[in-house]
C-alpha cells in the first residue's frame, strides 16, 4: 500500500484550527471516499485492485471494500500502478492539488514547472537544470514524494490533453498524438487503452454531448472546455480584479467574459474565460475557449488559465483559518470563495507592477496599452479586442533605446524596466512558477527601482505564494483605516500574523472593502495597488 501525505481541507476530517493539518492515515482517506465529498477531489485518488480502476474521492459509484482500496497522490501514480481511469467520474479532469501552490520546496516547484510544460519543452534535463539538481536527484525526490517520476507525470498530462482534443475537435488521431506530445499515433492508442480501456474513436463518441456537436463548423484550433474548480468559488474576486486592469491590445472584458493573449512555447494563444453556472452535480467550473496557433501548447495554456484564476486553491482550508478572525472574519463569511489573481507570464506581471508604481490603476493601464501597441507582436488572427502579444524583453529594450518618449513615466522607472528586461533576457532572473521565492525576491530588489512591495506582489501572483503580504500597499492601508486600524506598518504586520499562511487571501478580502474615506498618500508611500 502507498501511504500518501494528504493535507485535507480544514473543518471536514480534522479538528478546526488555524493551520493545515497533515494526515498520513489511509483510513482517513477511505472515510473521505465514503463521504463522497467533492472538496477532496485532486488531493488524492482512490485505486480499486478488484476492478483495476482509479477514481476521484467523490465518485458516485459504490465505494469498494477497504481491503481492495489503495490511495495515490496523483493520477499519474495510479496509472503507473496499472489502473484505468473511471469512465463515470473522470478522475483525470479533477482540479489540481492545491498543495503545490502552498509549498515552496523543490518538489512543489518541480510540480509547478511540470504543469507549465517544461518537460515537453526541455525534457527532464531542463527541469533539473532549472531547479539546480541532477536528473537523478530530481527523479528520486519526486518519486519519493509522489510515487512516480516526472516522465510519468508528463505522460498523464499528455493523455489528458489527448482526451480533451478527442472530445472537442475533429482532428484525426495522428494529429492529436503529436499535438499532445506523443511520438506516434500508435503510442497514443496504446496509452488510451492502458488508461481508459478504450480507443480514440470510443472516447470521442462517448464524450458528453458528442451527438449534438457539429465539429466541422468549428475552426480546428478552437478548443472549448470546462475548467473545474473547488467550491466555494467567488468568480468576482478574480474577474473584477482582472477586468479593472485589462490593458488594451492584450486583454478585454465585456461584462461577463475576460479574454487575453498568451505567448506559448510553440506559438501563441488567446483565451476567453467565462464563469459557469453550477452543473448537475453541483460542481463549479469556468468555461474556456482557447484559440491556439499550435495545439501542442494546449496543456500549458490550460495550466496557465488555472493559475491566472487560482482554480486549484483550497477554499475550505482558507475559510476555516480566517473565518474567526476579529478583523476580517466578517468579510470571509460574506464571500468565502475568494481567489488570488495569478499571472499568465512572470515577466509581463513584473513590468506591469513597475509601471503601476505611484500611479492610479487607470493610469498604469493606459501606459501598458501604449507599450503593447508600440512593442508588442500583432496576432495574425485577432480574437475580439485582443490583437497583440505582450512585448518581449528584447522588444522593450529596443523601444527604450529608439522611442524613449513612449515610456510615459519618470526616467527612473524607465531605467528599472530596462534593467529588468536585460536581467530576464540574459537569464540572470527567471520569473516563473518554479522560481525559489526568497531568491527571486532578493534578485528583484537588487535591480534599481524595485522595492519590497513589487517583489512581494510578484511572489503572490507569479509564484502563487499564499502568505505574501504588503503592509505598505496603499489599498491595504486604506482598508485598514476603514476598519479603524492605525496606519502603522509594524502594528499592521503584527496584526496579520494570525492570518498565516493565507495572508494573500486576506489581502484580497481587504481590497474588496468599499473605501469611503480616501486619505492622501504620504511621500514615503512609494508603491500602491497596481497592475
Amino acid at each position: 500500500m502507498i501511504n500518501v501525505v494528504v493535507r485535507f481541507p480544514l473543518g471536514i476530517l480534522a479538528d478546526r484550527c488555524q493551520n493545515v493539518v497533515v494526515l498520513e492515515d489511509p483510513e482517513r482517506c477511505y472515510q473521505a471516499c465514503l463521504s463522497r465529498d467533492a472538496r477532496f477531489d485532486g488531493w488524492f485518488f482512490i485505486g480499486v485492485s478488484s476492478t483495476g480502476i482509479y477514481c476521484r474521492p467523490s465518485c458516485p459509484a459504490q465505494t469498494a471494500k477497504r481491503e481492495n482500496v489503495r490511495f495515490y497522490a496523483t493520477a499519474a501514480s495510479a496509472q503507473q500502478a496499472g489502473l484505468r481511469a473511471c469512465r463515470r467520474c473522470r478522475p483525470d479532469a479533477t482540479p489540481g492539488s492545491p498543495e503545490w501552490n502552498v509549498r515552496a520546496d523543490v518538489v512543489a516547484r518541480a510540480m509547478r514547472l511540470i504543469r507549465d510544460g517544461i518537460v515537453d519543452r526541455e525534457g527532464v534535463g531542463g527541469l533539473a537544470r532549472r531547479l539546480g539538481y541532477s536528473v537523478r536527484q530530481i527523479d528520486r525526490l519526486v518519486t519519493a514524494e509522489i510515487g512516480t517520476g516526472p516522465l510519468a507525470l508528463v505522460r498523464a498530462q499528455r493523455i489528458q490533453t489527448a482526451r480533451i482534443l478527442l472530445e472537442t475537435t475533429d482532428l484525426n488521431s495522428t494529429d492529436i498524438a503529436f499535438a499532445a506530445g506523443f511520438a506516434s499515433a500508435r503510442r497514443l492508442n496504446e496509452t488510451i487503452r492502458e488508461v481508459f480501456a478504450d480507443t480514440p474513436s470510443g472516447l470521442r463518441h462517448s464524450a458528453p454531448g458528442s451527438g449534438s456537436k457539429n465539429l466541422l463548423d468549428r475552426p480546428t484550433q478552437l478548443i472549448q472546455l470546462r475548467l473545474p474548480v473547488r467550491r466555494p468559488f467567488s468568480p468576482a474576486s478574480v474577474f473584477q480584479f482582472l477586468s479593472a486592469r485589462a490593458a488594451a491590445g492584450i486583454e478585454s472584458y465585456n461584462g461577463s467574459t475576460y479574454a487575453r493573449s498568451m505567448r506559448l512555447a510553440n506559438g501563441y494563444g488567446v483565451v476567453k474565460l467565462t464563469p459557469g453556472e453550477l452543473d448537475r452535480g453541483g460542481s463549479a467550473f469556468v468555461n474556456a475557449e482557447l484559440y491556439l496557433s499550435d495545439l501542442r501548447d494546449l496543456s500549458t495554456a490550460v495550466a496557465r488559465c488555472r493559475q491566472l484564476l487560482d482554480l486549484d486553491a483550497d477554499p475550505v482550508a482558507i475559510f476555516e483559518a480566517l473565518r474567526g478572525d476579529p478583523v476580517i472574519g466578517e468579510l470571509v463569511l460574506r464571500d468565502p470563495g475568494v481567489r488570488v489573481p495569478g499571472a499568465m507570464d512572470g515577466f509581463e506581471l513584473t513590468v506591469r507592477a513597475i509601471v503601476g508604481q505611484q500611479v492610479s490603476v487607470e493610469g498604469a493601464r493606459t501606459v501598458v496599452g501604449r507599450l503593447v501597441y508600440a512593442a508588442g507582436q500583432p496576432i495574425p488572427q485577432p480574437v475580439a479586442e485582443v490583437t497583440h502579444l505582450f512585448p518581449t524583453p528584447e522588444a522593450l529594450i529596443s523601444l527604450a533605446e529608439e522611442q524613449p518618449s513612449t515610456f510615459s513615466m519618470p526616467a527612473s522607472r524607465r531605467r528599472a524596466l530596462v534593467a529588468l528586461s536585460e536581467a530576464v533576457r540574459d537569464g540572470v532572473i527567471e520569473i516563473d512558477p518554479g522560481a525559489d521565492g526568497p531568491e527571486l525576491r532578493r534578485a528583484l530588489q537588487a535591480l534599481p527601482g524595485i522595492g519590497p512591495w513589487t517583489a512581494e506582489y510578484v511572489a503572490m501572483r507569479v509564484l502563487r505564494d499564499p502568505d505574501a503580504f504588503m503592509p505598505t500597499d496603499l489599498g491595504i492601508r486604506r482598508a485598514a483605516a476603514e476598519l479603524g486600524i492605525l496606519l502603522d506598518t509594524k502594528k499592521l504586520s503584527d496584526l496579520t500574523d494570525g492570518w498565516r499562511p493565507w495572508r494573500s487571501y486576506a489581502m484580497v478580502h481587504l481590497w474588496s472593502i468599499p473605501i469611503r474615506t480616501r486619505p492622501r498618500a504620504t511621500p514615503t508611500e512609494r508603491e500602491k495597488l497596481t497592475l
